[in-house]
Protein backbone atom coordinates (compact mmCIF):
# COMPACT_ATOMS: atom_id res chain seq x y z
CA UNK A 1 0.00 0.00 0.00
CA UNK A 2 1.18 3.43 -0.59
CA UNK A 3 1.22 5.29 2.32
CA UNK A 4 2.21 8.98 0.51
CA UNK A 5 3.93 10.75 -2.63
CA UNK A 6 6.90 13.03 -2.62
CA UNK A 7 6.30 15.96 -5.27
CA UNK A 8 8.98 17.87 -6.33
CA UNK A 9 7.73 21.39 -4.49
CA UNK A 10 7.93 24.66 -5.93
CA UNK A 11 11.43 26.33 -4.89
CA UNK A 12 11.06 29.33 -7.37
CA UNK A 13 7.79 31.10 -8.72
CA UNK A 14 9.91 31.80 -11.92
CA UNK A 15 11.91 28.16 -12.29
CA UNK A 16 9.34 24.77 -12.84
CA UNK A 17 11.67 22.57 -13.01
CA UNK A 18 14.48 21.43 -10.33
CA UNK A 19 16.98 19.29 -10.46
CA UNK A 20 17.78 16.32 -8.24
CA UNK A 21 21.08 16.85 -6.83
CA UNK A 22 21.17 14.48 -4.09
CA UNK A 23 19.35 11.14 -2.88
CA UNK A 24 20.38 10.04 0.26
CA UNK A 25 18.26 6.84 0.62
CA UNK A 26 18.60 4.07 -1.54
CA UNK A 27 15.44 2.35 -3.14
CA UNK A 28 13.66 -0.17 -1.11
CA UNK A 29 15.36 1.77 2.38
CA UNK A 30 13.30 1.80 5.53
CA UNK A 31 13.00 5.77 6.89
CA UNK A 32 11.57 7.00 9.93
CA UNK A 33 9.52 10.01 9.60
CA UNK A 34 11.75 13.13 8.90
CA UNK A 35 14.52 11.04 7.65
CA UNK A 36 16.63 13.31 4.57
CA UNK A 37 15.35 11.66 1.13
CA UNK A 38 16.47 14.50 -1.61
CA UNK A 39 18.40 17.29 -2.52
CA UNK A 40 16.75 19.39 -4.54
CA UNK A 41 18.36 22.68 -6.65
CA UNK A 42 17.08 25.36 -8.52
CA UNK A 43 19.48 28.50 -10.44
CA UNK A 44 18.78 30.16 -6.64
CA UNK A 45 17.75 28.23 -4.28
CA UNK A 46 18.54 24.10 -2.65
CA UNK A 47 16.28 22.19 -0.80
CA UNK A 48 15.86 19.12 1.11
CA UNK A 49 12.98 16.87 1.29
CA UNK A 50 12.27 14.78 4.67
CA UNK A 51 10.51 11.40 4.78
CA UNK A 52 6.50 12.40 5.80
CA UNK A 53 6.09 9.60 7.88
CA UNK A 54 7.55 6.44 8.69
CA UNK A 55 7.53 3.32 5.57
CA UNK A 56 9.63 2.17 2.74
CA UNK A 57 11.30 4.78 0.45
CA UNK A 58 10.45 3.75 -3.35
CA UNK A 59 12.52 5.85 -5.79
CA UNK A 60 10.86 7.37 -9.21
CA UNK A 61 13.81 9.33 -10.20
CA UNK A 62 17.30 9.41 -10.26
CA UNK A 63 20.15 11.66 -8.99
CA UNK A 64 21.37 14.21 -11.61
CA UNK A 65 17.45 14.31 -12.89
CA UNK A 66 15.34 17.36 -14.02
CA UNK A 67 11.90 17.70 -12.91
CA UNK A 68 8.88 19.44 -13.19
CA UNK A 69 7.47 20.71 -10.08
CA UNK A 70 4.38 18.38 -9.07
CA UNK A 71 6.72 15.19 -10.43
CA UNK A 72 6.93 12.55 -8.32
CA UNK A 73 10.55 11.78 -6.59
CA UNK A 74 8.94 9.01 -4.27
CA UNK A 75 6.86 7.07 -2.50
CA UNK A 76 6.31 5.78 1.06
CA UNK A 77 5.04 2.29 1.25
CA UNK A 78 3.98 -0.17 4.08
CA UNK A 79 5.91 -2.88 2.48
CA UNK A 80 9.79 -2.71 1.03
CA UNK A 81 8.49 -5.22 -2.33
CA UNK A 82 5.38 -2.96 -2.99
CA UNK A 83 4.59 -2.70 -6.18
CA UNK A 84 4.61 0.98 -7.79
CA UNK A 85 4.79 2.59 -10.84
CA UNK A 86 8.04 3.74 -11.91
CA UNK A 87 7.18 5.78 -14.00
CA UNK A 88 7.37 8.53 -11.60
CA UNK A 89 5.32 11.15 -14.09
CA UNK A 90 2.18 9.41 -14.55
CA UNK A 91 -0.64 9.03 -17.22
CA UNK A 92 0.27 12.78 -18.30
CA UNK A 93 3.41 11.74 -19.71
CA UNK A 94 3.43 9.46 -22.69
CA UNK A 95 4.32 6.09 -23.26
CA UNK A 96 4.96 4.63 -26.98
CA UNK A 97 2.42 1.98 -27.46
CA UNK A 98 0.86 0.27 -30.89
CA UNK A 99 1.36 2.43 -34.08
CA UNK A 100 3.60 5.11 -32.14
CA UNK A 101 7.14 6.41 -33.42
CA UNK A 102 9.94 5.79 -30.70
CA UNK A 103 11.11 8.66 -29.22
CA UNK A 104 14.48 9.55 -27.16
CA UNK A 105 15.36 7.80 -24.44
CA UNK A 106 15.20 11.00 -22.25
CA UNK A 107 12.42 12.70 -24.30
CA UNK A 108 9.76 14.33 -21.97
CA UNK A 109 6.57 14.63 -23.90
CA UNK A 110 2.84 14.73 -22.75
CA UNK A 111 0.22 12.29 -24.53
CA UNK A 112 -1.35 15.01 -26.10
CA UNK A 113 1.46 16.35 -27.58
CA UNK A 114 2.99 13.23 -29.21
CA UNK A 115 -0.99 12.65 -30.28
CA UNK A 116 -0.16 15.83 -32.33
CA UNK A 117 3.35 15.26 -33.74
CA UNK A 118 2.23 11.45 -35.16
CA UNK A 119 -0.95 13.60 -36.80
CA UNK A 120 1.42 16.46 -38.16
CA UNK A 121 3.87 14.01 -39.37
CA UNK A 122 6.62 15.64 -36.90
CA UNK A 123 9.37 13.10 -36.34
CA UNK A 124 9.37 12.92 -32.41
CA UNK A 125 13.49 12.32 -32.81
CA UNK A 126 13.69 16.09 -34.12
CA UNK A 127 12.07 17.67 -30.56
CA UNK A 128 13.86 18.48 -28.42
CA UNK A 129 14.93 16.52 -25.31
CA UNK A 130 16.07 19.53 -22.25
CA UNK A 131 12.35 20.57 -21.87
CA UNK A 132 9.04 18.99 -21.48
CA UNK A 133 7.72 19.22 -24.75
CA UNK A 134 4.25 20.32 -25.37
CA UNK A 135 1.55 20.96 -28.01
CA UNK A 136 2.94 24.32 -28.16
CA UNK A 137 5.98 22.91 -28.92
CA UNK A 138 5.04 20.37 -31.18
CA UNK A 139 3.28 23.20 -33.50
CA UNK A 140 6.47 25.39 -33.34
CA UNK A 141 8.19 22.03 -35.33
CA UNK A 142 6.08 21.30 -37.61
CA UNK A 143 5.89 23.93 -39.63
CA UNK A 144 8.17 24.30 -42.90
CA UNK A 145 11.89 25.92 -42.23
CA UNK A 146 11.40 29.67 -42.00
CA UNK A 147 12.27 31.45 -45.26
CA UNK A 148 15.45 33.17 -43.93
CA UNK A 149 17.43 36.17 -45.24
CA UNK A 150 20.49 37.54 -43.94
CA UNK A 151 21.73 41.26 -45.15
CA UNK A 152 24.94 41.81 -46.44
CA UNK A 153 28.19 42.16 -43.80
CA UNK A 154 31.62 42.70 -44.51
CA UNK A 155 32.19 40.28 -40.97
CA UNK A 156 31.96 36.69 -40.21
CA UNK A 157 28.16 35.55 -39.44
CA UNK A 158 28.02 34.02 -36.14
CA UNK A 159 24.37 32.36 -34.69
CA UNK A 160 23.17 32.21 -31.16
CA UNK A 161 22.05 29.49 -29.98
CA UNK A 162 19.32 30.75 -27.23
CA UNK A 163 17.64 33.55 -26.33
CA UNK A 164 17.94 33.61 -22.27
CA UNK A 165 19.73 35.20 -19.75
CA UNK A 166 23.27 33.22 -20.62
CA UNK A 167 22.37 33.96 -24.33
CA UNK A 168 21.72 37.76 -23.71
CA UNK A 169 25.25 37.93 -21.70
CA UNK A 170 26.85 36.28 -25.05
CA UNK A 171 24.96 38.56 -27.53
CA UNK A 172 26.24 41.97 -25.36
CA UNK A 173 29.92 40.10 -25.19
CA UNK A 174 30.09 39.44 -28.68
CA UNK A 175 28.60 43.22 -30.22
CA UNK A 176 31.77 44.87 -27.53
CA UNK A 177 34.36 42.27 -29.17
CA UNK A 178 33.44 43.54 -32.78
CA UNK A 179 34.32 41.19 -35.49
CA UNK A 180 31.52 39.01 -36.09
CA UNK A 181 28.21 40.14 -37.77
CA UNK A 182 25.30 38.43 -35.70
CA UNK A 183 23.05 36.70 -37.93
CA UNK A 184 20.48 36.24 -35.12
CA UNK A 185 19.09 33.86 -32.64
CA UNK A 186 17.81 29.69 -32.77
CA UNK A 187 15.54 29.26 -30.14
CA UNK A 188 13.53 26.17 -29.24
CA UNK A 189 10.91 27.86 -27.29
CA UNK A 190 10.91 31.84 -28.55
CA UNK A 191 8.19 32.65 -31.51
CA UNK A 192 10.09 33.36 -34.99
CA UNK A 193 10.03 37.32 -35.08
CA UNK A 194 10.66 37.62 -31.70
CA UNK A 195 13.40 40.27 -30.83
CA UNK A 196 16.09 40.09 -27.74
CA UNK A 197 18.33 42.90 -27.40
CA UNK A 198 17.54 43.94 -30.97
CA UNK A 199 18.45 40.50 -33.03
CA UNK A 200 15.74 38.64 -34.25
CA UNK A 201 14.75 35.02 -33.91
CA UNK A 202 15.55 33.19 -37.06
CA UNK A 203 13.22 30.08 -35.86
CA UNK A 204 14.02 27.04 -33.98
CA UNK A 205 16.23 24.09 -34.41
CA UNK A 206 14.56 23.47 -37.67
CA UNK A 207 16.42 26.73 -39.16
CA UNK A 208 20.13 25.48 -38.63
CA UNK A 209 20.07 24.12 -42.12
CA UNK A 210 19.08 26.85 -43.38
CA UNK A 211 21.54 28.82 -41.81
CA UNK A 212 24.49 26.89 -42.98
CA UNK A 213 22.86 27.03 -46.37
CA UNK A 214 23.62 30.55 -46.40
CA UNK A 215 27.37 30.83 -45.06
CA UNK A 216 26.90 30.95 -42.06
CA UNK A 217 29.68 28.75 -40.07
CA UNK A 218 29.99 30.14 -36.39
CA UNK A 219 27.85 29.86 -33.39
CA UNK A 220 27.70 30.41 -30.16
CA UNK A 221 26.33 28.54 -27.68
CA UNK A 222 23.58 30.99 -25.01
CA UNK A 223 22.27 27.69 -23.23
CA UNK A 224 23.62 27.88 -19.51
CA UNK A 225 22.88 24.86 -18.84
CA UNK A 226 22.94 25.36 -14.88
CA UNK A 227 20.60 22.84 -13.49
CA UNK A 228 22.42 20.41 -15.90
CA UNK A 229 25.41 21.38 -18.07
CA UNK A 230 24.07 17.81 -20.57
CA UNK A 231 21.87 20.55 -22.01
CA UNK A 232 24.34 22.32 -22.63
CA UNK A 233 26.59 19.91 -23.84
CA UNK A 234 24.06 18.36 -26.53
CA UNK A 235 23.31 22.01 -27.59
CA UNK A 236 27.16 21.97 -28.69
CA UNK A 237 26.63 18.65 -29.97
CA UNK A 238 23.83 19.78 -31.86
CA UNK A 239 25.38 22.63 -33.82
CA UNK A 240 28.40 20.60 -34.28
CA UNK A 241 26.35 18.32 -36.33
CA UNK A 242 24.60 20.77 -38.51
CA UNK A 243 27.92 22.18 -40.07
CA UNK A 244 29.01 25.03 -36.61
CA UNK A 245 32.68 25.86 -35.17
CA UNK A 246 32.74 27.65 -32.23
CA UNK A 247 35.17 30.82 -31.69
CA UNK A 248 36.39 31.27 -28.34
CA UNK A 249 34.66 34.96 -26.75
CA UNK A 250 36.70 36.34 -24.50
CA UNK A 251 34.95 39.73 -23.29
CA UNK A 252 36.96 43.04 -23.51
CA UNK A 253 37.03 43.39 -19.64
CA UNK A 254 38.44 39.73 -18.96
CA UNK A 255 41.79 39.66 -18.37
CA UNK A 256 43.44 36.34 -20.19
CA UNK A 257 47.34 36.11 -19.38
CA UNK A 258 49.45 35.96 -22.75
CA UNK A 259 50.77 32.04 -21.26
CA UNK A 260 47.31 30.90 -21.25
CA UNK A 261 45.63 28.29 -23.28
CA UNK A 262 41.99 28.96 -24.67
CA UNK A 263 40.67 26.11 -26.35
CA UNK A 264 37.91 26.13 -28.86
CA UNK A 265 34.13 27.51 -27.78
CA UNK A 266 35.73 28.24 -24.70
CA UNK A 267 33.56 31.79 -23.00
CA UNK A 268 35.21 33.81 -20.65
CA UNK A 269 33.13 36.97 -19.15
CA UNK A 270 33.36 40.21 -17.99
CA UNK A 271 35.77 41.02 -15.32
CA UNK A 272 37.10 37.19 -14.79
CA UNK A 273 41.17 36.41 -14.39
CA UNK A 274 42.58 33.65 -16.49
CA UNK A 275 46.40 33.28 -14.71
CA UNK A 276 49.82 32.46 -16.48
CA UNK A 277 49.69 29.12 -17.99
CA UNK A 278 46.60 28.29 -16.66
CA UNK A 279 44.54 25.91 -19.69
CA UNK A 280 41.05 26.27 -20.29
CA UNK A 281 39.71 22.79 -22.44
CA UNK A 282 37.03 23.57 -25.27
CA UNK A 283 34.25 24.48 -24.60
CA UNK A 284 34.34 25.69 -20.68
CA UNK A 285 33.18 28.78 -19.01
CA UNK A 286 34.91 31.47 -16.72
CA UNK A 287 31.72 33.66 -15.62
CA UNK A 288 31.79 37.18 -14.65
CA UNK A 289 34.69 37.91 -11.62
CA UNK A 290 35.61 34.42 -11.43
CA UNK A 291 39.53 33.55 -10.74
CA UNK A 292 41.44 30.82 -12.38
CA UNK A 293 44.70 30.99 -11.01
CA UNK A 294 48.06 30.20 -12.61
CA UNK A 295 48.67 26.87 -13.39
CA UNK A 296 45.23 25.52 -13.31
CA UNK A 297 43.38 23.14 -15.90
CA UNK A 298 39.42 23.69 -16.31
CA UNK A 299 37.95 20.60 -18.29
CA UNK A 300 35.68 20.55 -21.27
CA UNK A 301 31.79 21.77 -20.82
CA UNK A 302 32.76 22.75 -17.07
CA UNK A 303 31.04 25.71 -15.67
CA UNK A 304 33.27 27.87 -13.66
CA UNK A 305 30.51 30.18 -11.69
CA UNK A 306 30.63 34.05 -10.82
CA UNK A 307 32.98 35.18 -8.01
CA UNK A 308 34.60 31.38 -7.83
CA UNK A 309 37.87 31.72 -6.39
CA UNK A 310 40.55 28.62 -8.32
CA UNK A 311 43.61 28.82 -6.70
CA UNK A 312 46.77 28.35 -8.32
CA UNK A 313 47.82 24.73 -9.73
CA UNK A 314 44.04 23.34 -9.23
CA UNK A 315 42.60 20.80 -11.73
CA UNK A 316 38.81 20.49 -13.06
CA UNK A 317 37.49 17.65 -14.55
CA UNK A 318 34.98 18.00 -17.13
CA UNK A 319 31.11 18.55 -17.56
CA UNK A 320 31.57 19.93 -13.89
CA UNK A 321 29.76 23.18 -12.27
CA UNK A 322 31.95 25.04 -9.61
CA UNK A 323 29.65 27.33 -8.42
CA UNK A 324 29.39 30.89 -7.38
CA UNK A 325 31.40 32.24 -4.89
CA UNK A 326 33.36 28.79 -4.40
CA UNK A 327 37.08 28.94 -3.07
CA UNK A 328 39.97 26.50 -3.38
CA UNK A 329 43.06 25.64 -1.51
CA UNK A 330 46.11 25.66 -3.70
CA UNK A 331 46.32 22.40 -5.45
CA UNK A 332 43.38 20.45 -5.57
CA UNK A 333 42.15 18.43 -7.85
CA UNK A 334 38.25 18.01 -9.07
CA UNK A 335 36.49 15.04 -10.61
CA UNK A 336 34.47 15.23 -13.62
CA UNK A 337 31.17 15.17 -13.33
CA UNK A 338 31.02 17.59 -10.10
CA UNK A 339 28.50 20.07 -8.68
CA UNK A 340 29.54 22.15 -6.27
CA UNK A 341 26.80 23.89 -4.40
CA UNK A 342 27.38 28.33 -4.06
CA UNK A 343 30.04 29.65 -1.50
CA UNK A 344 31.08 26.27 -0.85
CA UNK A 345 35.05 26.20 0.70
CA UNK A 346 36.83 23.02 -1.44
CA UNK A 347 39.94 21.70 1.21
CA UNK A 348 40.75 18.83 -0.59
CA UNK A 349 40.57 16.60 -3.13
CA UNK A 350 36.74 15.69 -4.88
CA UNK A 351 36.13 12.86 -6.55
CA UNK A 352 34.10 12.23 -9.76
CA UNK A 353 30.21 13.15 -9.53
CA UNK A 354 30.47 14.07 -6.07
CA UNK A 355 27.57 16.88 -4.79
CA UNK A 356 28.82 19.14 -2.30
CA UNK A 357 25.91 21.50 -0.72
CA UNK A 358 26.12 25.12 -0.82
CA UNK A 359 27.89 26.76 2.12
CA UNK A 360 30.17 23.91 3.12
CA UNK A 361 33.39 23.18 3.59
CA UNK A 362 34.65 19.85 1.95
CA UNK A 363 37.74 18.43 3.40
CA UNK A 364 37.62 15.25 2.02
CA UNK A 365 35.83 12.93 3.69
CA UNK A 366 32.11 14.80 5.32
CA UNK A 367 30.91 17.87 4.27
CA UNK A 368 30.99 20.90 7.57
CA UNK A 369 28.64 23.95 7.99
CA UNK A 370 30.31 26.83 8.01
Amino acid sequence: MIKSEILVPLLNANEPEARLAAVHVKDGQAVEKGALLFTIETTKAASDIESPEAGFARLLAKEGDTLAVGDRLAVITEKADEPVEIAGRGDLYGRPGAGTSPAPTDMRITKPARTLAESLGVDLAALPTDRLVTEDVVRQYAGAAPEISLPPADQPYILIYGGGGHAKSIMEMVKQLGGYAIAGIVDDSLPAGTRVLGIPVLGTRAALSALTGLGVRLAANGVGGILDINVRVKVFELLEAAGFAFPALVHPRATVEPSAQVGEGVQVFANAYVGAEAELQPRCMVNTNAVVSHDCVVGAYTHIAPGALLAGHVHVGGRTLVGMGVTTAIGVRIGSGVRIGNGAIVLADVPDRMVIQAGRYWVGKAETPK
